[in-house]
């Protein structure tokens, strides 16, 4: 005769055959597989491409047009410092100095004494007003990279940054929020040529997210771009980023460095981080996403960007003429690095 079997045992059994045919039916009883960390960018620089102090055996001279270019050997410098040199190594163009418009009383770029330490020699940006520059009154300084003779699947710049204390501190009293004040651009592909398709940029700048008194901080959009046949554009923001608990260093030297991988939704990469002279390294961004056009199904590298760029609205120019001031930011030991 058997003896029937004590509910909480047959309970028991039922319990385990259950989790068995569950573990069955998803494959596997081992954990769930873990996703490795992304690569640290800093160690994915690749060669070096540019170097340059900005100090002795380089100056800056006139262009064509009303645009001025830097010339010269930088002396403290080993190799790669040769700004000549990139003309025919590097770019196959002269890269210059774009001010679109207006004249030495209002812009300027020109190698100057250190605020901090007047033994070191850097590169200024100033503006003290604005021009008609493409239908509307704005404010551009910036550096030209233009025609990369091989375009960049990935590469990394490092350039030190100073942001004087008197206007960017006169900018958190800004009677608005501040959405362009753009400090470096990136043009994969370029949107100003009807010979060329899928059009796109990354801008990275200081702004202001509220109208009131407030931290600036650093933001970060990607944008497609449609360019119609009487050369007016179309942007369409594809993503966009802010920093509001990262403060943007001000009245002290920083160095600023990004890491730009071309790819897809799921391939590209940008990170940026700055690091004030004296103090660690933060992590401003590092967003996966797409560097280049969103449809392009076959992009073939950064070939076009302004490494350092100061563009920003009239609006925002008035306001610091209005308090006897006006706009600049300090740029030193600038590196390229690319693959």
């Amino acid at each position: 005769m058997t003896c029937p079997l004590p509910l909480r045992i047959v309970l028991a059994l039922l319990i385990l055959l259950l989790a068995a045919a569950c573990r069955k039916s998803t494959g596997g009883s081992g954990p769930d597989p873990v996703t490795p960390p992304p690569p640290d960018p800093w160690t994915l620089k690749g060669p070096m491409v540019f170097q340059s102090n900005f100090e002795a055996g380089c100056s800056i001279v006139p262009h064509t047009g009303v645009n001025d270019r830097i010339t010269g050997r930088d002396n403290s410098l080993a190799t790669l410092s040769d700004w000549d040199v990139l003309e025919t190594t590097v770019l196959s163009t002269r890269p210059h100095f774009n001010y679109n418009g207006g004249d030495s009383s209002m812009r300027t770029a020109r190698l100057v004494p250190d605020p901090v330490n007047p033994s070191n020699r850097v590169l200024h940006y100033r503006l003290r007003d604005t021009w008609l520059d493409g239908g509307a009154y704005r404010g551009r300084v910036q550096y030209e990279f233009y025609n990369i003779r091989r375009g960049f699947r990935e590469y990394h710049q490092s350039v030190r940054v100073f942001l004087p204390a008197a206007e960017f501190d006169a900018l958190r009293r800004y009677p608005a929020s501040i959405s362009w004040l753009t400090i470096v651009e990136i043009w994969n592909n370029i949107t100003w040529s009807q010979t060329v398709g899928n059009r796109y940029r990354l801008t990275l700048g200081i702004g202001k997210l509220v109208p009131t008194e407030s931290d600036l901080c650093f933001i970060l959009d990607a944008q497609d771009c449609e360019l119609f046949a009487d050369g007016s554009q179309k942007y369409t923001t594809i993503w966009s980023r802010q920093a509001p608990t990262v403060a943007v260093p001000v009245g002290r030297w920083f160095t600023m460095e990004y890491w730009l991988k071309e790819g897809n939704r799921d391939a590209g990469r940008f990170v940026l981080s700055i690091q004030p002279d004296g103090g660690a390294r933060q992590t401003v961004f590092d967003v996966t996403h797409f560097t280049h056009h969103s449809g392009d199904a076959a992009p073939d590298g950064v070939t076009h960007f302004n490494p350092m760029k100061l563009y920003t609205s009239k609006p925002l120019v008035d306001y610091l003429r209005q308090q006897g001031l006006s706009l600049g930011i300090y740029w030193d030991d600038f590196r390229l690095w690319a693959r």
